[in-house]
């Protein structure tokens, strides 16, 4: 009995291994990027200060960090570039982001900062329950 379960634990650890190691990251299309983050809510570290954004199907998103007025702004998707992109009351522009998945975790990923790790929740949760 003990010989099998070791070997069982053997096996389980071996293929557990061999996923990890073969992990990729993959970039997200366009698509993807919708299905994940529409009616939801990414919440993540930025510059060391926990968010949490929520991503209205009608193209609005409210950016919220703990003791500090949320903010409104818009995003939308570029199909051609398969990016995320948003929009804030004192840009200019529309920034872009693409979205990565690597391991079961979601990164935000730009030329301007490295990639920022986030998770996604379902629905609007701006509030931690």
């Amino acid at each position: 009995m003990y010989r099998r379960t070791a070997l069982t634990l053997i096996a389980a650890l071996a293929v557990s291994l061999a996923t990890a190691a073969s992990a990729q990251s993959v970039k997200l299309k366009t698509h993807e990027i919708e299905a994940l983050l529409s009616g939801n809510t990414a919440i993540g570290d930025w510059e060391g200060v926990s968010y949490r954004q929520y991503f209205a199907p009608d193209g609005t998103t409210i950016y919220a960090q703990e003791n500090a007025r949320s903010t409104l702004g818009e995003w939308r998707l570029d199909a051609e570039k398969d990016e995320y992109q948003s929009i804030w009351p004192r840009d200019a522009d529309w920034e872009g982001w693409f979205v990565m998945e690597f391991a079961g975790t979601y990164f935000w990923v730009s030329k301007r900062t490295p990639p920022t790790p986030f998770k996604v929740v379902e629905g609007e949760q701006l509030v931690a329950k």
